[in-house]
């Protein structure tokens, strides 16, 4: 008792030291902070958070990040928002020409009093609680009804580490109107010191309205001391049609947590890819809530693990009374590369309609030793035909992706990932 006590003292201090906010956005943070401390952090004795141990996030006495802005940004190729530290850095700081397109606004928390904490539910999540509690800077974009965006939008949050351990609390918030169409490509990066590591507690909200289109990316390459727990909550409309892909790459501790509500006739994609080496440890809880008929969902998670890493997939399909003429699909695959590697994988379905067409399904492998052997036969040595055949497993997922820039850039950051391992 005396530990939760500290644990939740040294965060009611930052909370108190918080500047104040315009009523409506003061309230939605008490009673953010007051469920926070009702819930506390999760334990191993949570059912969802049973192989997933937070107590390193728990006792670490974390410090609110400082802004600063250091070192080179490349260009856009889209709409960009630059987070260093959580503090937005403004486009005339980057020297970039970045007009925003017609149809699209990037709007101040007051017009988002309507969706912020509708979503994203802050009441049995302690993490989602406490980046409540501490919302302030937060990329709220809005893209109006019937807009087709060519490029896509790019919100970018960079820890830099100057030496004592920070948290940092995103929070993303997309409205995308009746009809319009958009690509959001989510980046995740920093640079920590060993031992002084950081937390990023992200929320991403993305509200569809009917009809509209959203192609959703999110790349996380954390450092390797940081800790990265993440949620994002999805609501479609009517015929709307909503894919994820969610690409786990650094990072010594990754939650991420995924829920999407589907309306009569909407579409969801839940695709992701998680790598995890050395003692790196990566949960992935998807739920898919089918809550009207003539839902669709296609869910394809794949992971590869190495070294002493773990890794989590836990994914429900949720089939309401009233959401007859569903048709769903789940399946995750994993590829262990060593001894020493830990999966638990977990698909679940409960379905609560009887007029529906719902599978679900999870492999566990190794490589194959009949391809592993032709290759070596064809004169490739036996790391790098490893090295081959484990970047075909996450090629599927990269060939997914609709942005060119963001496909390439992936493509080269596993053929070093895989180069690098096959060297070993």
């Amino acid at each position: 008792m005396m530990a939760v006590s500290q644990q939740i003292g040294n965060w009611l201090e930052q909370f108190t030291k918080q500047e104040p906010a315009e009523s409506w956005l003061q309230k939605l943070r008490e009673n953010a902070f007051t469920r926070f401390t009702e819930l506390g952090f999760p334990t191993t004795r949570d059912e969802e958070w049973r192989f997933t141990n937070v107590a390193p996030i728990a006792r670490t006495q974390f410090q609110p990040a400082v802004g600063s802005f250091a070192g080179a940004f490349s260009p856009p190729v889209g709409v960009e928002l630059l987070f260093i530290n959580g503090c937005r850095i403004q486009t005339e700081l980057l020297e970039l020409p970045n007009p925003l397109p017609k149809g699209v606004a990037v709007e101040d928390l007051p017009g988002a009093e309507n969706h912020l904490g509708r979503y994203a539910d802050y009441k049995n999540n302690a993490f989602v609680a406490l980046n409540t509690a501490f919302l302030g800077e937060a990329a709220v974009i809005r893209v109006k009804r019937g807009t087709v965006l060519q490029r896509p939008i790019e919100i970018t949050y960079q820890a830099q580490s100057s030496g004592a351990p920070f948290v940092t609390h995103p929070r993303v918030l997309v409205i995308v109107e009746s009809g319009a169409q958009c690509s959001i490509v989510e980046s995740y990066q920093g640079s920590g010191r060993p031992g002084a590591g950081y937390l990023t507690n992200a929320v991403t909200e993305i509200v569809a309205g009917d009809g509209a289109v959203v192609d959703h990316y999110k790349i996380q390459r954390e450092s390797m001391d940081a800790f990265h727990i993440a949620t994002l909550q999805v609501a479609l409309g009517r015929s709307a049609n909503f894919t994820t892909h969610n690409i786990s790459l650094g990072g010594a501790l990754v939650r991420n947590d995924i829920g999407v509500t589907l309306a009569e006739g909407s579409e969801a994609t839940v695709n992701g890819l998680y790598l995890v080496n050395g003692t790196q440890h990566v949960d992935n809880h998807t739920v898919i809530d089918h809550a009207k008929p003539h839902g669709a969902s296609h869910e394809l998670y794949k992971g590869i693990l190495d070294g002493r890493a773990s890794a989590v997939f836990n994914g429900r399909i949720l089939v309401r009374k009233d959401a007859q003429k569903t048709d769903s699909k789940q399946t995750n695959k994993n590829l262990v590369l060593s001894d020493d590697a830990v999966i638990n994988t977990k698909p679940e379905l409960q379905i609560f309609a009887d007029d529906v067409r719902c599978t679900h399904g999870a492999t566990i492998g190794q490589l194959d030793a009949e391809s592993l052997f032709y290759l070596q036969s064809r004169g490739i040595g036996k790391a790098e035909a490893r090295g081959l055949l484990t970047q075909a497993f996450a090629q599927d997922i990269i060939d997914r992706i609709k942005v060119p820039e963001l496909k390439d850039q992936l493509e080269k950051v596993l053929a070093e990932k895989f180069h690098e391992r096959s060297d070993h």
